[in-house]
């Protein structure tokens, strides 16, 4: 993920940063533990695509 690409996009929920995990691949916003999947390079920022994120899930580590 192009980390210019990144620094401007904002969780569509709560408007806060989102991580990258390379293993989903998905944008993670760690506020609302809310993993956004990432399809052939396009970030599917959805707030119905998304799915939730248990307090314990490796994608909140990174």
């Amino acid at each position: 993920m192009d980390s210019k690409l990144l620094d401007i996009l904002a969780c569509p929920v709560c408007k806060g940063p989102l991580g990258y995990y390379r293993a989903g691949p998905e944008l993670v916003c760690r506020a609302d533990r809310l993993g956004y999947p990432v399809r052939d390079g396009i970030p599917v920022l959805l707030e119905e695509e998304a799915r939730r994120l248990a307090s314990d899930d490796p994608a909140l580590a990174g």
